[in-house]
């Protein structure tokens, strides 16, 4: 009988809704706290704006962000932050930040002046691009240390691959790192090893490779063009630009009138193979 889903796998079950409703309630919030703050701002200062007005200008603001997070989500996880490599990336987030903020503005004045056009008026929003900058430029950052911590702890929950390392005392690695046997991995404070016969198929994400062991995903640090090359050739075949698969995992290949396939595999998971990639399954496989 096999055990009951701990309280981590239930998490990971459903992780996907509580992702988009986290960032659906955390941008109502924001409009409407900040909303309420800036209407009590107005009001102190006798300025005249309509509560409409106010409630456009925090409301644009948070739809803007809302409709920015999927690219933002992509692009943190194309190209993530290291401790060992964040100063490589400092350039390219700092470069990110300013088309963010240019993306954020630009979508947040065109929603502005839709709901000005709606009530006959026009909204003028001046040369104030650097002051949005400045608040911009935190916010993204903000989301940017929201999204790597959250993969962090996510990797934690579902375990992280890696290869066996050498010993403290220096001693030879406990089996050759070129064509790896094993995988150790790490989840929640435990270790326990995973042989490479035992990964059905490998999907590419950013900088990791993502290794698909009985309903298990384990995300290890490695291009996926690197790890083909430390698996061995009689059985993990390349298939597609971001996917590897255990050829003794395919249960049958179903041929598309693109030239392309799909692969089904023996626990129902289907994987697309590529029309270039078919020689190559052919070979393996002799189908």
């Amino acid at each position: 009988m096999s055990s009951p889903p701990s309280a981590a796998e239930r998490y990971l079950a459903i992780r996907r809704p509580l992702e988009v409703g986290y960032w659906l309630i955390t941008c109502l919030l924001s409009a409407v706290g900040n909303s309420a703050t800036v209407w009590i701002d107005v009001q102190r200062a006798g300025l005249g704006s309509a509560q409409w007005e106010v409630v456009s200008w925090e409301a644009g603001s948070a739809l803007a962000l809302l409709a920015l997070v999927p690219a933002t989500v992509w692009f943190t996880a194309r190209w993530p932050v290291h401790l060992d490599t964040w100063w490589r990336r400092l350039p390219l987030y700092a470069l990110a930040s300013v088309v963010w903020s240019l993306l954020h503005v630009g979508l947040m004045v065109g929603i502005r002046k839709a709901v000005y056009a709606l009530h006959g008026a026009q909204y003028s929003f001046d040369d104030a691009y650097l002051y949005e900058y400045l608040k911009d430029v935190r916010t993204f950052l903000g989301i940017v240390v929201v999204l790597h911590g959250y993969r962090l702890l996510l990797r934690r929950l579902q375990g992280e691959a890696s290869l066996l390392a050498a010993p403290d005392d220096g001693a030879a690695p406990v089996e050759p790192v070129e064509r790896p046997e094993r995988f150790l991995v790490r989840k929640l404070g435990r270790e326990f090893l995973v042989a490479a016969g035992d990964i059905e198929w490998v999907q590419a994400s950013g900088n990791y490779a993502n290794l698909h062991v009985r309903g298990k995903v384990y995300p290890l640090r490695s291009t996926l063009a690197d790890l083909q090359t430390r698996l061995d050739p009689a059985r993990f075949v390349r298939v597609h630009r971001s996917h590897l698969v255990n050829v003794t995992r395919i249960a049958s290949i179903e041929p598309l009138d693109s030239g392309d396939a799909r692969l089904h595999l023996d626990d129902g998971t289907v994987v697309p193979c590529s029309r270039r990639c078919r020689e190559a399954l052919r070979a393996a496989t002799g189908a």
